[in-house]
């Protein structure tokens, strides 16, 4: 009987996450008073980025030319800095190695209203870091939790593209996905994917201005961003001492185990309630009402 072609997942070797480079709103908030957001262009400096990030991100996928059969996929912002951000990086792959590209509206910037006037948004954001930065929505604008419900029906989208077969993958194809996006999206993007909390996402650092965070599919079936990041890397993003263990522990986890294996996740919630034996289990007494 012949196999159905979704009878296995065959899983891109790496999802890359790349922030746009410098932007003139970046070096003057002005900018955004008379320039739509999703108009702001990089800067001269951020084109030169963009040119280094397509070589270190190609040196990463072909494993400094040893790796064969490598591929790439692109998914970016419709922005105009992160559009520019792609087309300068994509001088440094080979046509014949990029599988396609795709444009994709739900992995854009947070929106933070219309035109911005430069000292009403100091103060808001001001407001915000009292508030918090995850919750807190901007007047006229989205906050960080929205952005989170639009990234999780992009990543809905990336699964059924991936089961679909879309990406072109197969077993002797080093497949390669890179999302070039904004700060906020690229980590509610690893919140989302490692199901980290709110408060978590609080200890989170914005990328650098074309910053790439990898993460690789590791041989137990799941993504890390251990296995390409030293600890002391995800420590400067702001990931804890348990978030990293998580990581690490990932780079060699068989998919299934993980409350077993990485609890930390249970001990936020449960922490205050004594182990269970076998014989207690005969005697529980019933839930209160």
């Amino acid at each position: 009987m012949e196999k159905s072609q979704n009878s296995h997942r065959s899983l891109p070797k790496r999802i890359i996450l790349v922030r746009h480079g410098e932007s003139q709103g970046n070096v003057d908030m002005a900018a955004y008073t008379t320039t739509p957001d999703y108009r702001i262009p990089l800067t001269v400096l951020g084109v030169e980025q963009a040119c280094d990030a397509g070589e270190r991100i190609c040196q990463v996928v072909s494993e400094g030319g040893r790796a064969a059969g490598w591929k790439v996929y692109f998914y970016v912002s419709p922005y105009e800095r992160t559009r520019s951000t792609l087309r300068e990086m994509g001088r440094a792959f080979p046509r014949k190695r990029i599988i396609g590209v795709r444009e994709e509206c739900r992995i854009r910037e947070q929106d933070f209203g219309n035109f911005q006037v430069e000292e009403r948004m100091k103060a808001i954001k001001e407001t915000r870091e009292r508030f918090g930065r995850f919750f807190f929505r901007f007047p006229e604008g989205e906050s960080a939790a929205d952005v989170f419900d639009r990234v999780t029906s992009f990543m809905e989208s990336l699964w059924r593209d991936i089961d679909m077969r879309r990406l072109e993958q197969e077993d002797n194809t080093n497949v390669n996905l890179v999302i070039v996006s904004h700060g906020l999206t690229s980590r509610v993007f690893l919140m989302k994917w490692f199901k980290w909390t709110a408060e978590e996402f609080e200890r989170l650092n914005n990328p650098g201005n074309c910053e790439i965070r990898v993460m690789q599919l590791g041989p137990g079936g799941d993504y890390s961003l251990a296995i390409h990041h030293q600890p002391e890397e995800l420590q400067r993003w702001g990931l804890s001492p348990e978030m990293i263990a998580d990581q690490q522990w990932r780079a060699t986890a068989v998919r299934g185990s993980w409350y077993d294996s990485c609890p930390w996740h249970l001990d936020n919630f449960f922490h205050h309630l004594k182990d269970s034996s076998v014989d207690d289990e005969s005697s529980d007494e019933p839930c209160r009402a």
